[in-house]
């Protein structure tokens, strides 16, 4: 028998593919993409690779990632502290960039990402 929070895992797993074959999708790849790109990272206790959706903001070689609900998720852990590495999909390939996540008790966790050249 499953528990609940097997059921949700299922589901936001099966959310997160949709979201990604969307931006794969020729009818609504592009504004897709604009607001919706893929992190990929490795896990610093589990030493697991991960890669999932996240909403983004762009400003040239910086990428704001605004965390909803982060008591809800874990991901955005592994960059606390003196963050990490992480690779974003963008312009059609990946780009590597650190990583930083801030809490502030008012606009809650975003991570900041610093391409690389």
């Amino acid at each position: 028998m499953r528990t609940n929070g097997q059921l949700v895992d299922r589901a936001v797993e099966g959310f997160n593919r949709r979201v990604v074959a969307l931006r794969s999708s020729r009818r609504w790849g592009a504004a897709v993409r604009r607001h919706l790109t893929v992190v990929t990272y490795t896990g610093r206790r589990s030493g697991r690779t991960f890669s999932i959706p996240v909403g983004y903001r762009r400003t040239g070689d910086t990428v704001v990632i605004g965390v909803r609900i982060p008591g809800k998720k874990n991901w955005w852990r592994n960059f606390t502290g003196e963050g990490g590495p992480i690779t974003v999909e963008l312009d059609g390939g990946d780009r590597t960039g650190h990583a930083i996540a801030r809490e502030d008790p008012k606009a809650g966790v975003t991570v900041t990402v610093r391409l690389e050249p």
